[in-house]
């Protein structure tokens, strides 16, 4: 268990670093398509559905979504 943390929170590190030189535009599309991610994944537990499928759909809704919203 103390390895998964570690293994978080340097994958967690590195997203935050990378986000860092990226447009505001690329910002949102990686925003929306890790929170669609997340979204689908837990709407797809939730309803008994296929958590991956879920994931695959909330990620690439939140994509667009973050892309449209991008400035």
């Amino acid at each position: 268990m103390k390895r998964l943390g570690w293994i978080v929170s340097i994958a967690t590190l590195a997203a935050m670093v990378g986000c860092a030189d990226m447009s505001p535009r690329t910002q949102n599309t990686v925003g929306g398509a890790a929170l669609g991610a997340g979204a689908g994944a837990g709407i797809a537990a939730i309803s008994g559905g296929d958590v991956w499928t879920g994931a695959i759909i909330g990620g690439a809704a939140g994509g667009v979504a973050g892309n449209i919203r991008g400035r």
